[in-house]
């Protein structure tokens, strides 16, 4: 939790963001991500100042499991001093302890945000999955939080200004934003209109600038002049020599008297592999995503 520290910004965990949003995919499956369609809504997590401390956090508690359909969990909250947001006991269930910093007790507000991320701590241990280490396992939380419906709230909580400043989570605001972009444009939701920090919409929109970049790489057929361009030189070299260059999110391997080429799929980054022959429809076997490519 940066709390009146600097707060990071950019994209410096993508890599580990793509990769969790294909794990999630795999375990999880087509069908049961699609389950996910609508996002917590502020009304169900909504903490009062004059609602009762614990009452109001294990309500907006329940309402997390019940978004993330995990009836037999039941979470057991308090509060103390700790330099983390906050932490779960991951343990064999159904209760599961979540601790959260006493900051939360006088910023009720941050407390569904909160709860988002630790409950969903206990979604993957259910689910049995996790990423090497305490750092891609935490991008994966938030990721996976996100994608499924309730990371606008861990955004939302993120305000800066000259002063101070506050930001939940693993991901920078800007990472937060893309993967809420990559959902919003999944789904056809806009979390936007839920955001109550003016920081949370600036963030929103540099997210979505990046996810609609994953659209437009070749071989897609939406790629622009430049990348289109390099693309047909690099395919001339598919075979071959020094191949695309640094950066390339494609690339070429013989097949017969042909060449294929592999690329990430911009909804899931499954790599998918197809004949380099022009004009092709392909369909992600993992995601059902289909995409015009000009290969």
């Amino acid at each position: 939790m940066a709390n009146g520290g600097p707060v990071e910004h950019g994209y410096p965990h993508l890599e580990t963001v793509r990769a969790a949003v294909t794990a999630l995919y795999k375990r999880l499956s087509y069908d049961t991500i699609q389950t996910f369609a609508s996002s917590v809504v502020p009304a169900d997590v909504a903490f009062c100042d004059t609602d009762d401390l614990y009452l109001g956090t294990q309500r907006v508690a329940r309402e997390l499991v019940r978004h993330y359909r995990l009836p037999d969990a039941r979470i057991i909250v308090s509060f103390r001093e700790m330099t983390h947001a906050a932490n779960v006991e991951l343990a064999a269930g159904p209760e599961y302890f979540v601790e959260l910093n006493d900051r939360f007790r006088t910023h009720r507000r941050d407390i569904g945000a909160a709860l988002a991320h630790e409950i969903m701590h206990v979604y993957l241990h259910r689910l049995d999955l996790s990423f090497p280490g305490t750092r891609d396992n935490e991008i994966l939380t938030d990721t996976a939080t996100t994608y499924l419906g309730a990371g606008w709230l861990l955004l939302d909580a993120y305000r800066e200004d000259g002063a101070s400043s506050q930001k939940l989570g693993y991901l920078t605001p800007e990472e937060f934003g893309y993967v809420l972009a990559k959902r919003a444009l999944v789904f056809g939701e806009d979390p936007s209109v839920w955001f109550t920090s003016p920081q949370a919409y600036t963030a929103y929109g540099k997210g979505m600038v990046e996810a609609r970049r994953d659209e437009q790489q070749p071989p897609l057929t939406a790629a622009g002049w430049a990348g289109r361009r390099r693309y047909a030189r690099d395919r001339r070299h598919g075979g071959g020599g020094p191949g695309p260059g640094p950066g390339a999110p494609y690339t070429f391997s013989p097949d017969g008297g042909g060449l294929r080429v592999s690329f990430p799929c911009p909804t899931c980054h499954q790599r998918i592999r197809v004949p380099v022959k022009g004009r092709v429809r392909a369909r992600c076997g993992l995601c059902r995503t289909v995409l015009e490519c000009d290969t």
